[in-house]
């Protein structure tokens, strides 16, 4: 099993204002192997976002989803998520403040050929304070991998 993490801020994180992404290194995978890559979610003091599984149907879940083509996920976890009550609500929300990892677990596909290849993911959620929600917001995230 290969681990991938992210690396020092060498590229600007990518970002919505509220939650930043760090960039993430090249790293090298293996075909046979399933490999992992975590990605560092970091929330702006004062915010939270829904969980992967939220406590009222009306909310937005955290999503991560990757391009297919080359790779093929696995399993994505998310961390285990807080429940918080808010002035808005009468139910306390299963929410994650602060920073925080998601890890996929993936499989490179048939038509990952070796050498440096870029896969593009997309992080889906919804930012909140204790008084109200922002818009939902999708930041795109780059993960360069180097294919053996």
């Amino acid at each position: 099993m290969v681990l991938l993490a992210a690396s020092p801020p060498a590229a600007p994180a990518q970002s919505s204002g509220v939650l930043h992404v760090a960039p993430l290194s090249k790293q090298v995978v293996k075909r046979q192997e399933i490999n992992t890559v975590s990605l560092r979610a970091v929330l702006k003091d004062g915010y939270h976002v829904n969980s992967h599984t939220p406590s009222e149907d009306y909310l937005i879940p955290l999503r991560l989803t990757w391009e297919k083509g080359l790779i093929q996920p696995v399993e994505i976890i998310f961390p285990k998520p807080r429940l918080e009550k808010y002035a808005f609500s009468e139910k306390p929300l299963s929410v994650f403040t602060g920073d925080f990892d998601i890890t996929t677990r993936f499989r490179l596909t048939a038509k990952a050929i070796p050498g440096p290849q870029i896969v593009i993911g997309q992080l889906r959620y919804q930012a909140c304070n204790h008084n109200s929600c922002l818009p939902p917001k999708t930041i795109e995230v780059r993960l360069p991998l180097d294919i053996r």
